[in-house]
């Protein structure tokens, strides 16, 4: 005989599965936004070959175009890593109050690029946002 939960029951795991991931959300954004941080290293690297650091007597300097691409590449790896890891807070912020549904589906799918964490993360939160009553809860698909 299959057990099927009363709506209580069910209602009230819905809201711990939803707090739960809430959770989890904020510890891999606040990994990503860490992993952010690496990336000024090269930075560091390209303006010291723009300040010269690097210039030996009777060696060729590295060229000022090498240094200026690594302060780039690291720049924009910084600005995205940062900009991902806010938005998967944001969006355990959004799990926690069930709030904009949309924005925590596709964040969640998103995240399954984030390998090995992330795709954990947004597999269990897509299947946790797929119940009928979980939806219900964010007010998605009543009239």
């Amino acid at each position: 005989m299959a057990y099927y939960p009363d709506e209580s029951t069910r209602t009230d795991t819905d809201a711990q599965h939803l707090q739960l991931l809430s959770v989890f959300h904020y510890i891999v954004g606040g990994m990503s936004i860490f992993c952010g941080c690496f990336p000024f290293i090269h930075v560091g690297i390209g303006i010291a070959i723009l300040s010269g650091a690097f210039d030996r007597p009777g060696q060729p300097a590295p060229p000022p175009f090498f240094g200026w691409f690594l302060i780039g590449i690291a720049g924009g790896i910084i600005v995205a890593m940062w900009t991902y890891g806010t938005l998967v807070i944001i969006s355990g912020r959004k799990l926690a109050t069930q709030r904009n549904y949309w924005f925590c589906f596709v964040m969640a799918c998103i995240e399954c690029l984030e390998v090995p964490f992330g795709t954990v993360l947004g597999v269990f939160t897509i299947i946790v946002l797929l119940r009928p009553s979980v939806k219900g809860r964010f007010g998605v698909g009543t009239p």
